[in-house]
């Protein structure tokens, strides 16, 4: 593995000497991009003081009446006041500005300039015996000037309004109607969507802002980008109304997710449609690509948190290693793969029987990090003999275990392989991250594994008993720990792609029970808290993750439909079928037993069982024994999957339905 590591690093550092020789060959960029920029200086001062001069000419020409003496007396002091004018235009800034991208408030830094320098003429104007040129003069050639330079570097559009002009009064061919918008938040982001969507609107768009919204009472009645603050959230279906709003255009950035609701719910009571600002990296690149606006997702609805490292919290222990994801190609693995990413890893081991997947992770993270070694692993976390040989190849440092088949029904129907992959895997790739000596093992585990009523939670609780057991073994050094959490929004199989689809296909939209809720959370948070808590760490550790609060499955169909501009029940049919086997009504994130611990991260909580009877190798011989056992004789593998996960429970696993599906 090291010699591939260097042979891999080699290859980069001779790739990167032949761009360094290629660009020996041509003049320095720093210094061809300083020439560049002085030309363009030069050429705008060049045309300032033509511009100067000609405007002083002909103030002088109307005041002078074709005199011939009194232009040769004034010739020479233009030119002077023309080189003052350039001075103070390059002291304020002028030239330091790229006109077509700055708004219209950039004229006020043009009219100091003119303003400065007219002071100084008219000073230097009244020292000098005869006056060069009468006061009149200096006055209207300034404000010619002004005009001059005014229309120089906001030509585009200046040209753009006249030219629909001149079609509107000779061919009737009038621009299409401004899109009238309401933006709702007048900060940072609001100011920065207002100048985009009148400035740099795409090509066929117009956009008129009509105002702002926004609960300080401080900004009422105030303006902002030239448009005033008309109110707070709860005037908004008024103020819809009564500016005739098409558009309502969310710019609130780390909002909660019930506030977001509320303004939503606002929103949903008018006639216009709603959008929202994407983050504001994304928004400051809009030229390179990005949409200027969004349609809503439905992870806003849990509240825009802003996805940040926590200074509470040490990230060394992740920082600079070799990492190792399993499940690199599904939803949680992929998001960690390209986080980690972030934390300079030596490098990045993706191990998954996903190939297809796989390929493609690999291809869009070295694109993103061609100096990282991103290096795929086509490989089944059941085939033992398998993973032992990748974890001696690679001795990776820190290992975030990800894979496991997830669907609740699925593994109702197929327990063997609850028992195959999720149990028996977890052991495989836990056991081998321990024999090769790693830093650190985290276990990606799930609400589901809280009083199990699924194959699917059975089998995620017996992991994380699999991983406690391990942790209380002497003699390695391997942290063990395992991270909880609820459903990740957009995840494959969860709500949000499958309503999306039933939408798309004109319903019905499934829902299995009008009370059934669940916690969720975005993909990135949830992997931006994992990565802390496997810093957290000391070993024997269980961490549930703050879900916040929870989310009514129907509340979140309805919702996606009118997203789409459709009413609910009426355009689209909502079907209630049901609960599966194996859900429940209502998930949990902890047990009566576990007690929450604050830890220095207050999205992350240490569970502590108050009733922890586990004996670490008795139960790792009852875990080897049903992973080599010939599940298709086995009686019952969804009792042995429960009395894994809940030992002393087994009795009260009972058959539901003609297809022996294990409930509590």
């Amino acid at each position: 593995m090291a010699e591939r590591h260097q042979s891999t690093t080699s290859a980069e550092w001779a790739r990167g000497d032949g761009r360094k020789a290629d660009s020996a060959m041509h003049l320095n960029p720093a210094s061809s991009v300083r020439w560049r920029r002085i030309r363009q200086v030069a050429l705008a001062a060049m045309a300032d003081a033509l511009i100067t001069v000609v405007a002083y000419m002909a103030a002088l020409y109307a005041r002078a009446f074709l005199a011939p003496s009194a232009f040769i007396l004034g010739l020479g002091f233009t030119i002077f006041a023309a080189m003052l004018m350039l001075v103070s235009l390059y002291a304020f800034g002028v030239y330091h500005r790229i006109w077509s991208q700055t708004s219209g408030h950039g004229i006020i830094i043009i009219i100091y300039a003119v303003a400065a320098a007219t002071g100084m003429v008219t000073l230097v104007d009244l020292l000098i015996t005869p006056r060069p040129l009468p006061l009149s003069v200096i006055a209207v050639g300034s404000a010619l000037a002004l005009s001059g330079f005014i229309a120089v570097r906001y030509r585009s559009r200046l040209l753009s309004g006249l030219l629909w002009r001149w079609r509107a009064v000779w061919h009737r061919e009038f621009p299409p109607m401004s899109t009238r918008v309401l933006i709702v938040g007048a900060g940072e982001s609001g100011q920065a969507i207002a100048r985009r969507l009148k400035h740099h609107a795409p090509t066929g768009e117009s956009y008129k802002i009509v105002g702002f919204i926004d609960d300080d009472p401080t900004k009422h009645n105030m303006y902002v980008e030239n448009a005033p603050v008309l109110g707070g959230h709860d005037d908004l279906p008024l103020i819809v109304e009564s500016k005739r709003v098409d558009l309502i255009v969310m710019a609130i950035h780390n909002i909660d997710g019930p506030k977001f609701r509320h303004i939503l719910s606002l929103c949903e009571g008018t006639n216009a449609r709603i959008k929202v600002v994407p983050d504001m990296f994304a928004l400051l690149n809009a030229q390179n690509g990005a949409p200027l606006l969004r349609e809503i997702q439905p992870e806003d609805f849990l509240g825009r948190k802003p996805v940040d490292r926590h200074e509470g919290v040490d990230l060394s222990p992740v920082t600079g290693k070799l990492v190792l994801v399993t499940g690199a190609a599904g939803s949680i693995g992929a998001e960690l793969c390209r986080q980690l990413l972030t934390f300079d890893p030596t490098a990045l081991i993706m191990l998954d029987n996903n190939e297809s997947g796989l390929h493609d992770m690999v291809t869009e993270l070295r694109a993103r990090h061609p100096d990282t070694i991103v290096w795929p692993v086509l490989a089944d976390i059941a085939e033992r003999d398998t993973i032992a040989k990748v974890f001696r190849d690679h001795k990776p440092q820190v290992v975030f275990h990800a894979a496991a088949y997830k669907h609740v029904p699925m593994l109702e129907y197929y327990p063997d392989q609850a028992v195959r992959v999720n149990i028996g895997g977890t052991w495989n790739v836990a056991e081998a991250a321990r024999d090769c000596g790693a830093e650190r093992f985290v276990l990606i585990s799930t609400d589901k594994a809280v009083n199990p009523s699924s194959v699917m939670g059975a089998s995620k609780r017996a992991c994380e008993r699999v991983i406690m057991a391990l942790a209380q073994q002497n003699g390695h050094r391997t942290l063990f720990t395992a991270v909880r959490f609820g459903n990740v929004l957009g995840s494959r199989g969860s709500v949000v792609p499958t309503f999306n689809r039933q939408i798309e296909n004109g319903g019905p939209v499934t829902v299995t029970d009008p009370e059934m809720t669940r916690y969720f959370m975005s993909t990135s948070e949830a992997v931006n808290l994992v990565i802390h808590a496997a810093c957290l760490t000391t070993g024997g550790d269980l961490f549930m993750l703050n879900m916040g609060e929870v989310v009514h499955i129907l509340e979140m169909a309805e919702r996606m439909i009118r997203m789409r501009g459709l009413r609910p029940y009426k355009d689209i049919p909502i079907k209630f079928i049901g609960v599966r086997p194996g859900e429940k009504l209502f998930e949990e994130l902890r047990s009566t037993t576990e007690q929450e611990v604050p830890t220095a991260h207050p999205n992350i909580l240490r569970l502590v069982d108050g009733e922890n009877d586990l004996k670490p190798s008795a139960y790792l011989e009852q875990v080897s024994q049903l992973c080599r056992a010939d599940l298709s004789q086995s009686a019952d593998v969804q009792r042995d999957i429960f009395a894994l996960a809940c030992p002393g429970s087994a009795a009260r696993v009972r058959r539901n339905g003609a297809f022996g599906v294990a409930a509590d």
